[in-house]
């Protein structure tokens, strides 16, 4: 580390070196009273600094009005009363902090420089939440700026016991990491498996929360994410209350919540907003949606191919009728219909926004009709790998998703190898997968029994006055987030 040194001039050739060829870092050298100062910043995060208006020239103004000792010891102390300001006494980090978008001086005859918060980068400014819509609740979403998302998440939990621990990430991009988690809810276990995680690697740069995520995972060959993402900050506030812990990424609208189990990634914010007898079939349609989704194009394979004994004899000819002049076995017709479909998908989703909707229609009713009409695929085919397609929307996680639709491929080869006796041996190895995964030590899939905690919010929800207690793994003195103040009885004698 280089010191700062009381000569302006030797500051200033170090720092020119350091700024070779960046011709977005401003040099501006100003004259406070009797003293020549150098102020550094980049140039689209500070207002004009000759401005009256403007909190640096505020600043600035006070310190020449005093002599050059004076000046010295208010730099040193702070005494100009200025909120987020920084003394720094070596040079290395005050460059990286002027490089967060502070605006950075050095006085002459002082080896202190001070930096002080300006207006900062430009960023994306508070919006709609577009990839987790909802019907009821907050429409406000995260942005691309980590302060602005800690103030979205404390705007709904105003509380001290909300803790925000900020780091860096990255050698090159030093990226702001914030760690957010309630104090008396969280185990101290998930913090220690994060920090490790956290600190376990070294990475040239840091841009967005994925990135920290494949980092963090440990069975990094699953495709299924053992961490859950959110773009809502409401989402983000109650899975903090139900003591897990959130992980804010600068320049990422992403938080990544973590642990997170099966059961998490088909839950959506609403749930706590709607009534149980609606919550509770929402939930059994997005089960049900996953299974067919993982499932029916495989069986429809093991049916035709090999257990065509199954199907009622009018189905049967049904389907031979269908299928005369289709040239290819059924499993290389599905496997084309499949790849079709993940082609329209994939385009939909990298056109521009009027584009993507006339992709999806183009893609799914003139060229599925287009290719039935020409024999290469039955209608079937098309209504299966359809209908399969339709279910994973209905899975609201979309990395989930994508993990069920990786695994839809392997079943669909095993039903169209070795009929359901490979469909079932697939889902074994699925199960058995699926239970060795864990999150931050806490099991990817958590059985049901009567000595389990929030057991009432599983498949089936019940009414808000029984979800009385947080998941299994709050400490157990916290474990209750519900309780009557006066009992029914209680009430009704008062009316009385």
């Amino acid at each position: 580390m280089t010191p700062i040194a009381e000569s302006l001039e030797k500051n200033k050739r170090v720092i020119e070196q350091l700024c070779e060829n960046c011709m977005d870092i401003i040099r501006q050298e100003i004259t406070l009273g009797q003293q020549k100062a150098l102020l550094v910043y980049v140039e689209t995060t500070a207002t004009n600094v000759l401005m009256d208006q403007s909190v640096v020239a505020r600043m600035l103004k006070q310190l020449s009005e005093k002599d050059p000792e004076q000046q010295k010891r208010l730099l040193k102390e702070n005494g100009l009363g200025v909120a987020k300001s920084k003394q720094f006494t070596e040079l290395e980090k005050a460059m990286a902090s002027m490089l967060t978008g502070d605006v950075l001086l050095f006085v002459d005859g002082c080896d202190v420089a001070v930096t002080l918060a300006d207006k900062g980068y430009p960023g994306k400014p508070v919006g709609n939440c577009e990839a987790e819509k909802v019907i009821r609740g907050s429409s406000e979403g995260f942005c691309d700026s980590v302060k602005t998302n800690e103030a979205l998440v404390r705007k709904r939990i105003r509380s001290t016991g909300l803790k925000v621990v900020e780091k860096k990430a990255g050698v090159r991009s030093e990226t702001t990491l914030a760690v957010l988690y309630m104090e008396e809810l969280v185990r101290p276990e998930f913090l220690e498996n994060l920090e490790q995680g956290l600190e376990k690697y070294c990475i040239d740069g840091v841009f967005d929360s994925g990135t920290m995520e494949q980092l963090l995972e440990k069975d990094w060959a699953s495709p299924f994410p053992q961490f859950q993402s959110t773009q809502r900050p409401d989402r983000a506030a109650m899975e903090l209350m139900d003591g897990r812990v959130v992980l804010l990424c600068d320049n990422s609208p992403s938080a990544l919540l973590m642990p997170a189990g099966f059961d998490d990634f088909f839950r959506v914010s609403e749930d706590r907003y709607n009534r149980f007898e609606l919550v509770s079939f929402e939930r059994i349609i997005r089960y049900g949606a996953m299974l067919a989704a993982l499932y029916i194009s495989a069986a429809y394979l093991s049916v035709i191919s090999f257990h065509t004994q199954l199907l009622p004899t009018a189905l049967l000819l049904s389907l031979a009728e269908a299928r005369k002049g289709v040239p290819f076995p059924p499993l290389i017709e599905v496997l084309l219909m499949e790849l079709s479909f993940e082609m329209i998908r994939e385009a939909g989703v990298r056109m521009p926004g009027p584009l993507s909707g006339t992709i999806g229609i183009v893609g799914g009713l003139i060229i599925g009709d287009a290719a039935v009409s020409a024999n290469l695929v039955s209608p079937m085919s098309v209504i299966i790998v359809a209908f399969s397609a339709l279910c994973s929307f209905a899975v609201p996680d979309e990395e989930f998703s994508a993990a069920l639709r990786l695994v839809r491929f392997m079943m669909i080869f095993l039903g169209g190898f070795l009929g359901f006796g490979g469909i079932v041996g697939g889902t074994f190895w699925l199960l058995l997968h699926l239970c060795g995964l864990e999150s931050f030590g806490i099991p990817y899939v958590q059985i049901v029994h009567r000595h389990t905690r929030n057991a009432e919010d599983r498949i089936l929800r019940k009414p808000m006055a029984e979800l009385k207690n947080r998941p299994y793994f709050v400490p157990g003195e916290q474990s209750v987030r519900l309780k009557q103040k006066v009992t029914r009885a209680e009430a009704k004698k008062g009316r009385k």
